[in-house]
């Protein structure tokens, strides 16, 4: 005789309901922009004064333009110190990128995360539907979301 014993039955559990997180819940949205005029000086002092490492150039209406970082700035340094030149007044527009990669409020946080990793950028503006800057989010902000995340709330 042959006895087969499959344990108690137990109705399936219901797994969470798993969320969509979005950029608009965690982006930074209190910026500190900057519009083309401005020069290289003004850049690194406000850049310093809040202690943050680049942000969106802007033009009226908040469209962006650009992207202006530590590390254009630096750039611009470097080629007058080295050269052992005087400042010759270069602005925002003359050395931010123009070609940047922005992103929309609602996109998945997971998808950023693979974002930031393809691309090696420290940030990406959020636009709204007219192309206006709203927010931007940075590898620090998807980390910091991410860290407070269970296992089972992605999709």
């Amino acid at each position: 005789m042959v006895m087969s014993y499959q344990g108690a039955r137990v109705a399936p559990s219901k797994q969470p309901e798993k969320q969509q997180i979005s950029v608009k819940d965690h982006m930074a949205t209190n910026l500190i922009s900057f519009s083309p005029e401005e020069t290289i000086e003004e850049v690194i002092r406000k850049l310093t004064e809040a202690n943050i490492s680049g942000g969106p150039v802007v033009g009226k209406d908040n469209q962006l333009l650009g992207i202006i970082s530590e590390g254009d700035c630096l750039k611009a340094l470097m080629g007058e110190k080295y050269h052992n030149q005087p400042s010759i007044g270069l602005t925002v527009k003359d050395c931010m990128v123009t070609k940047v990669i922005h992103i929309a409020p609602e996109l998945d946080l997971f998808e950023v995360a693979k974002m930031f990793l393809e691309r090696r950028v420290r940030r990406f503006p959020v636009l709204d539907k007219e192309g206006k800057v709203i927010g931007q989010i940075s590898q620090k902000d998807v980390i910091m979301a991410m860290n407070g995340i269970k296992g089972q709330t992605w999709h």
